[in-house]
């Protein structure tokens, strides 16, 4: 993985606000953001980033977040965060079956995604 690669983030978000703020905390997190509205482009972007993150939501247009997770997780080792206003253990059980590494319940805190985040840039540098 680039040095570029490292830094960057691919957010997969329907909803403009929350897709805003998460940007807004993953730019304070140092790294460069690829929003994305859909699974479909979210897939895409991160073949075309090979990013260090990438942050998906379940519900979403055209495939669900559980597809695009497991689609992503083939081809891409970043650190897959579901943010999801799904909160039954099935959900978060079945998104780390797919492949994610952190489940978190909307609304979140920003200062949880961003602990996440920061924990695995560190552990990535510390490799």
């Amino acid at each position: 993985m680039s040095e570029r690669a490292r830094r960057t983030a691919v957010v997969i978000e329907d909803d403009e606000g929350i897709r805003s703020l998460i940007c807004d905390v993953l730019k304070h997190a140092g790294l460069r953001v690829v929003p994305t509205t859909n699974g479909i482009d979210g897939i895409t972007a991160v073949r075309e980033h090979d990013p260090a993150v990438v942050t998906v939501d379940l519900r979403m247009p055209g495939i669900d977040g559980i597809e695009t997770t497991k689609r992503i997780r083939a081809t891409s080792s970043a650190l897959i965060v579901v943010l999801s206003a799904r909160v039954t253990d099935a959900d978060e059980f079945e998104s780390l079956a797919a492949g994610a590494d952190a489940y978190i319940s909307k609304p979140f805190r920003p200062r949880e995604l961003r602990a996440r985040v920061d924990e695995h840039l560190h552990e990535s540098r510390s490799a």
